[in-house]
């Protein structure tokens, strides 16, 4: 189940949430894991912009679209979504327990 932290400014969402917020067009994954990592399996359709380049690489991130961020496990993505909010965006989410969580739910990964 989403869960909002108003200490943070994004929501915490579980894989399936994720899953489900994909099928829909106002949404983008981003994903902020290094390039190796991305290349060992992916979401399909997730956009590469690592971590330590979301600030930097903003005006890549789509506008208009609800933003999910997922990473190996959920801390690199919860620090994309704060970027993300810095660089003045919202609607932002972190996928909980990132592609490990996404990989064990059996939920189709990219190679």
């Amino acid at each position: 189940m989403a869960t909002k932290n108003d200490l943070e400014p994004f929501t915490r969402i579980s894989v399936d949430e994720a899953e489900e917020m994909l099928k829909e067009d106002d949404v983008a994954l981003i994903d902020v894991r290094d390039p190796h990592e991305f290349e060992g399996g992916h979401v399909n359709g997730a956009a590469l912009i690592p971590v330590n380049s979301v600030y930097a690489r903003r005006e890549e991130l789509p506008s208009g679209k609800r933003l999910l961020f997922v990473c190996a496990r959920g801390q690199r993505s919860a620090l994309a979504a704060e970027m993300a909010a810095a660089a003045g965006r919202t609607e932002l989410y972190n996928v909980e327990g990132g592609m490990e969580a996404w990989a064990s739910a059996g939920k189709p990964v990219e190679r």
